[in-house]
């Protein structure tokens, strides 16, 4: 299987990694956990390398299940050093688009 790239990845889907780079450097997070679901985890690597650049922290990436938002990883407080920021990357947008402006 090839290495996939953040331009095959751009070519797909928006992850808007602007805002993560800005989300992790507000907060001076030193150790970042990325969730993927499995159609995204081909890419996680390439994402990692482009966050590395852009910010001072460390990541880690869950390879296990996600389904969702609401499936968050348990046991992270266990972990040493402490997990500073958990960002789930998915699919799809979180509300659709007619449901954002509402007209009545």
């Amino acid at each position: 299987m090839d290495k996939k790239t953040l331009l095959d990845l751009e070519e797909h889907y928006d992850l808007e990694l602007d805002v993560v780079i800005d989300k992790i450097n507000k907060n001076k997070a030193k150790l970042v956990l990325l969730q993927f679901p499995d159609g995204l985890k081909q890419y996680a690597t390439a994402v990692v390398d482009y966050l590395e650049e852009n910010t001072k922290a460390e990541f880690l990436i869950w390879f296990g299940n996600c389904f969702g938002a609401c499936d968050t990883p348990v046991g992270l407080e266990k972990l040493k050093p402490k997990i500073d920021l958990v960002i789930q990357f998915g699919h799809n947008e979180l509300l659709p688009g007619y449901c954002l402006n509402p007209t009545h």
